[in-house]
């Protein structure tokens, strides 16, 4: 029973923050339609920019209020997403609306490679650590078990990141635009809709949430170049299995892929990262298009 409720806890942990991660990528690609390679070097520029603005934080007197070291974390994947949202988007991506989705992968994976160079240029090689937020919430007693209450911290998040996406698209008139541009942009742009914005805006918010995956991992983890690589291939595997484009599938995905991921660590450790792409053959091989994906109309 014990061992149960450790995988259980374990998993909604690990899917917490890859909800948090690949619901940005999800977005990105239901509103744009594009595969966004550069998500990880996002995620990982949120973790340094993150890092980087708690420590100044600290520095400049913030152990008098320890917990607005959080507030640092926020600002710094807003300011990643106010800068780098628009620089990408109204910079490059837009000359490649419409083409073929081979070449906008490959562009988006030679932005992952320029920032993946602009980061080891901005803070170098060396290991950045924040722990301090971390520390701040305690632990907590499940029974035997004892967790970090920032883990906790991490699920709530991702619950108040899920329902905000959810509740913008389907509750709100910003929603019903964004929706029906991805339904139609060319009939949208004849209503009257700026299409060109409402794409700005869509990767934006993609931007912010991947930078905010990375900010809310940085105080759990040492910050080091390469960070964006691992994350880029899991968040992929999570996308693929809800369906390309789907935040309901994105939540799914992530619990699949987080508790499978647990499970894996406590019974078969050597096993952990097969187990991801074992779960991902599994649903392909009976929805090629993912769980939550919707039907594609045919056009002439």
């Amino acid at each position: 029973m014990d061992l149960a409720a450790t995988i259980l806890v374990d998993g909604l942990i690990y899917a917490g923050w890859l909800f948090i991660v690949s619901v940005g990528l999800t977005l990105v690609f239901g509103v744009l339609n594009i595969l966004n390679i550069a998500h990880g070097s996002l995620y990982a520029i949120g973790a340094y920019a993150s890092a980087s603005m708690v420590g100044a934080y600290f520095a400049l007197g913030g152990e008098a209020f320890p917990y607005g070291s959080y507030v640092a974390m926020i600002l710094a994947a807003v300011l990643v997403a106010l800068v780098l949202g628009p620089l990408l988007e109204r910079g490059l991506l837009r000359f490649f609306y419409g083409r073929d989705e081979v070449l906008n992968v490959l562009v988006t994976y030679a932005v992952f490679l320029i920032l993946e160079d602009a980061m080891k240029l901005i803070w170098g090689v060396n290991p950045y650590f924040v722990y301090e937020p971390y520390t701040l919430l305690g632990d907590v007693e499940i029974g035997p078990l004892f967790y970090v209450g920032y883990d906790f911290a991490v699920i709530a998040a991702a619950v108040i990141v899920g329902l905000a996406v959810w509740l913008t698209l389907n509750k709100t008139r910003v929603g019903k635009v964004v929706l029906a541009v991805i339904h139609d942009s060319e009939m949208s742009q004849t209503m009257g809709v700026n299409v060109q914005r409402i794409y700005l805006g869509a990767f934006m918010a993609g931007t912010f949430l991947a930078a905010l995956g990375g900010a809310l991992t940085a105080p759990m983890i040492s910050v080091t170049p390469g960070l964006g690589v691992n994350v880029i291939i899991v968040a992929f595997a999570v996308v693929i299995i809800g369906g390309l484009g789907s935040v309901p599938g994105a939540a799914i995905g992530a619990l699949m892929v987080g508790i499978s991921r647990a499970a894996s660590v406590h019974l078969f450790p050597e096993a952990e990262l097969f187990i991801i792409y074992f779960v991902m053959a599994i649903v392909l091989l009976f929805r090629p298009e993912g769980l939550f994906a919707k039907t594609q109309a045919r056009k002439i």
